[in-house]
Formats: C-alpha cells, structure tokens, sequence
C-alpha cells in the first residue's frame, strides 16, 4: 500500500536519555513505513537548549503557533544532580514544558490509557479520570532563595500608574528559605474557559479544588474566576446533564478514591503536576499517560509526559537491551497525527492513528508488554516481559495486518463499484 501523504508539517521536538531513544526507534518501525512524514524539527535535548541558551525551546513554541500541532519527546529539567551529570550546562535551565505552556497559554489534559489485562489500584475505578492542569505561573514561574541571618522579607508592587503596594512576608530570627509566586488573571480565566470546553467536548462532569481556606486570596481568585467563567457554559452544561463544581483538593482527593472515575479534575500548575503522576500510577503506570497541551485559540502539543528514564538510558549506552514502557510516547506521536488529519481533512492519517493505538492495545491485552507492566497484570492473565524493541516489533507486526486488511476491504469494494 502506498504511504499516507500530509500536507501540513507536525512540529516535532525531540528530548533526551532514553524517551530520546524510544523517539527514533518509534518513527523507524512504527511511522515512516506507513506516513510521508512531514515535519519541523526542534532538538530540545538539554545540551542544545544550553548550546542555544534556550532559544530552540521559544522557536519550537513559536513553530507550534504557526502550524497549530506538536509532538514532544520527554526533556530534562536540570536540578543540581543534573548539573554534575552534565558539567557542560551553564545554568539550570528552566523547565520546556513550563516555557512552551506559557508561550502558547494553554491546558494541559492528561489521562490514563486503560488495558484489560491491569486493573487500577482503586478497585472502584471504572472509567479514565483526566486531569486538567493550569500550565502557567505558581511556582513554575516563582523565585526561592535563601537568607544566612535575621531579618524581614518583604513583597512591593509598583504599578505603571505609580500605585505601590509592599507587604511584609515574614521576620526571622535566623537563616531561613523564602519563595514567591504569581499567577495572571487573564490565564486563569483561559485555563477555566479550556476546562469547561473540554468538559462539554468529552461530555464529562468538571471537578475544580484549590485550598482556598489558606491562600484566601490567591486560591480563592481561582475559585471565583472559574465560578464568574462558568456562568458562560451553565446553559450547554444543563443540556447535556453535566456537572460542576468546586471543593477543596483535600475533599476532592477523597472524593477521587470513592468515585469509579470518568470525570475532568482541574487542577492548579502544582497540585496537577503531582496528581497526574498519583493517577497515573493508580491506574498503571505513569509510562500510560496521554497529555495534550492545548491553547484558547486551537493550537495542540502532544506529549509524552513522565520522564526520561535515566537508569534505562544508562544501561543503553552500556550496550545493554533495555524494556523501557514507550507506549505514551507512542500515543503522543497518534495524537499529533490524528489532530494533523482532523484539521487538514486527512481521513487515511486519522485512520493510522486509529490503527496504530488499536495495534498498541492488542498487544498490550494479549499479554505482550515491557517488564514494567508485565509484574502488574490480573491473575490467570499471562504475560510476556520483553525488551522495547521487540514490543515495538510486535505492534508493527500487528499494525501492517491492520492496514493491510483495511486497503485490502477498501480496493475490493472500488472494485465492485
């Protein structure tokens, strides 16, 4: 069969460690066979954002608004661990994702990709539960620093009218650690407007928690500007049954364990960061994950989420065969494709899309997965730990039956007409 044509490159940025390895490997076996693949390509490993002092991860993000589609391999986020392992890095360069979220203003959506063969930790859990995290401002855009004696931290706001403001953060009698956030109000009201468009695009109820009973003022303007947004959406949430509404995290975490799932929990930057990794963990394996960044005017950046499994990537560069989990970045790469085929009116490549996660899934049900996933399956169920390359072989093999079949059905139906 012929490969699938685009018209319309896919932005890609490549990552780093292993997920970097994986990249390649997936576009070998499981994409250029099958697509023309057309691209524009970003490396975003961590030694070219520092060889370009992050200027590559700005252009990326501009290349994302311009084509409107994005596939990301997992970075690196250099700490001080990352910078002795990598002593050519001149600073601790910031998070990509946290620049790439700012720059386009957008959600992220991340949810769980559920097999038959593993049953989540939470017994009562059922259906996915995706969780909607604000990717602006709070610490991802902080500063923290550190004080050797006593003394009084203090916050001003200078205001372009002259207006200024100070406030006494704290006095210490010693050495102490201090930190300072934000958050803009017209990103909190595209973070809520997003959530309650996907809640009405996936048919799903809306779950928002802050703990505005501490930070009654910054917490508590989450919660007022999503209930101010939410009058917008109240009419369209009512026709189709849906529900909002807003609790605590600490209630919302609770409610979470009882509930059997299949809902949108909205989170603020941090607390997303973290309950992602809870659920995705509850449900799996946080190598099971989709993540979708998308922005308030229609622009989508597909990711693979969690980690760029650096113990893998270490025993990789011994020549050693590794059985790293690929199967979010895969779902990344048919989330960008299917998204490209939507808004491009590419049928056959929403299609691949289609069957190449299908491919994925029986694999993964008939028992054929990594070792990571292998120790998680039910009992009776049997299963097979094999290394990345032989999983991806096997999905391969799985993905030519499919579209095979599938030009096979539609020549013989050209035919008869």
């Amino acid at each position: 069969m012929k490969k699938i044509k685009m018209t319309t490159p896919l932005v890609e940025m490549d990552g780093d460690e292993m997920t970097r390895v994986l990249w390649r490997l997936i576009k070998d076996e499981l994409i250029l066979p099958f697509v023309e693949l057309k691209t524009e390509y970003y490396d975003l490993g961590l030694l070219n954002r520092n060889e370009t002092r992050d200027q590559v991860t700005i252009d990326a993000a501009v290349a994302t608004q311009k084509y409107g589609v994005a596939v990301k391999c997992a970075t690196i986020t250099p700490n001080r661990q990352r910078m002795e392992e990598y002593p050519q890095l001149t600073e601790m360069w910031n998070s990509p994702n946290g620049t790439i979220r700012a720059l386009l203003d957008g959600t992220v959506f991340r949810a769980p990709i559920l097999i038959d063969a593993i049953k989540p930790a939470v017994k009562n859990w059922k259906k996915p539960i995706t969780i909607a995290r604000h990717a602006y401002g709070d610490v991802y855009r902080g500063i923290d620093f550190k004080t050797d004696e006593p003394g009084e931290t203090t916050m001003t706001f200078r205001g372009l009218s002259g207006k200024k403001q100070r406030f006494s953060v704290q006095k210490t009698d010693g050495p102490a650690i201090w930190q300072g956030a934000h958050n803009k109000e017209a990103s909190i009201r595209s973070f809520a407007r997003a959530c309650f468009q996907y809640a009405v695009a996936t048919r799903q109820d809306l779950w928002f928690s802050t703990k505005d009973t501490i930070a009654k003022v910054y917490d508590g303007f989450f919660k007022t500007i999503f209930e101010e947004v939410f009058q917008e959406y109240k009419d369209k949430f009512a026709a189709l049954g849906l529900e909002y509404f807003y609790t605590l995290i600490d209630d919302a975490i609770a409610r979470v364990i009882r509930s059997e799932g299949g809902y949108i929990w909205a989170c603020k930057n941090y607390d997303g960061d973290v309950m992602s990794d809870m659920v995705s963990t509850a449900f799996g394996s946080l190598a099971m994950m989709t993540s979708v960044l998308a922005s308030p005017d229609g622009k989508f950046e597909y990711e693979a989420a969690h980690g760029t499994v650096t113990r893998h990537y270490y025993k990789y560069m011994k020549g050693e065969e590794t059985s790293t989990n690929p199967v979010a970045t895969i779902f990344a790469w048919s989330g960008g494709l299917r998204k490209r085929g939507e808004l491009d009116a590419l049928d056959d490549l929403i299609k691949f899309a289609d069957a190449l996660e299908q491919a994925c899934l029986d694999c993964l049900n008939a028992g054929i997965m990594t070792k990571d996933l292998a120790s998680l399956v039910e009992p009776g169920i049997q299963a097979r730990g094999v290394s990345s390359r032989d999983f991806l072989a096997e999905i391969r093999a799985r993905l030519e039956l499919s579209l095979n079949c599938c030009h096979a059905i539609s020549s013989a139906l050209a035919m008869r007409l």
